[in-house]
């Protein structure tokens, strides 16, 4: 069975063009990469299938339910059981330990993790040692384990990273993509990537690439 699959997704915003997306599905261990200059709808179609929006017409399927079907607290609890995303702009509450961030996600969808969960993923991460660290005091890369350690402390079968190498050199744009698969092979998920960086056409053998709406 698929993890995630799609069809006839399409979303209209009020005063804007009509996205029109293309079907797919991805299978646990798999890899797409989801290419698109700005404008095409990345981020909206990244949105839509984390069930952050809803679209105008369409399916997204995860893990054989359709996210059309669920609404309000079902929809948090099903995204928080089976989905971590990666968002381009990491959005941490600066005031916070790097700990009570990661931890922050799971305490509003009352998702049970434990500190120790969230020890044992910064571990695997290579940042155990920065727990206790302000995020405001992380380097880039830093920062950016910590955010996917954050998206997957849940252990998602999906997982969606919006962006997560185009503001990096090319060193840890690859470093950060090998700890992505990685984290996805562990928990034999499905890991989609939303960007417009094309220096992982190479790196990822099966991408989608999104074209700007007719006007």
């Amino acid at each position: 069975m698929a993890i995630i699959q799609t069809s006839n997704l399409t979303y209209t915003f009020s005063k804007g063009p009509n996205l029109i997306f293309p079907s797919f599905q991805a299978e646990e261990n798999s890899e797409l990469l989801i290419l698109g200059n700005s404008g095409t709808g990345k981020t909206t179609l990244l949105h839509l299938l984390a069930g952050l929006r809803k679209p105008t017409s369409g399916e997204v399927e995860v893990n054989g339910v359709k996210l059309n079907s669920l609404n309000g607290a079902s929809l948090d609890r099903f995204r928080g059981k089976n989905i971590g995303v990666v968002f381009q702009t990491s959005h941490f509450v600066q005031s916070l330990s790097v700990m009570d961030n990661i931890l922050l996600a799971p305490y509003f969808s009352n998702n049970k993790v434990s500190k120790s969960d969230a020890e044992k993923m910064l571990d695997r991460l290579n940042i155990l040692s920065k727990k206790n660290k302000k995020t405001s005091t992380l380097s880039v890369g830093e920062q950016q384990r910590v955010a996917i350690a954050r998206a997957l402390l849940n252990n998602p079968s999906l997982i969606l990273a919006d962006e997560p190498t185009s503001a990096l050199d090319d060193e840890n744009a690859r470093e950060v993509l090998n700890l992505l698969r990685e984290q996805t092979h562990a928990l034999k998920a499905a890991l989609l990537i939303v960007t417009h960086d094309n220096r992982l056409k190479d790196e990822v053998k099966q991408h989608i690439e999104l074209t700007a709406p007719k006007l």
